[in-house]
């Protein structure tokens, strides 16, 4: 599921984002293509609003 198209409201953990960068590596072999690059981008603002949200939450 693209970030995209997640419900709004919806916030995924920082551990379940990284899960799916990783998984977009493995997927592409370590050479993004420009879409998976997009892609790549977009997880990557979401795991820093997830890891922002999670140290909030915890102070």
């Amino acid at each position: 599921m693209s970030p995209d198209s997640l419900p709004s409201g919806f916030a995924r953990s920082a551990a379940e984002v990284n899960e799916q960068i990783r998984a977009l590596w493995l997927r592409a072999g370590g050479t993004l293509s420009a879409q998976e690059r997009t892609e790549y981008e977009l997880l990557v603002v979401e795991w820093a609003e997830a890891i922002r949200d999670e140290i909030i939450e915890a102070a």
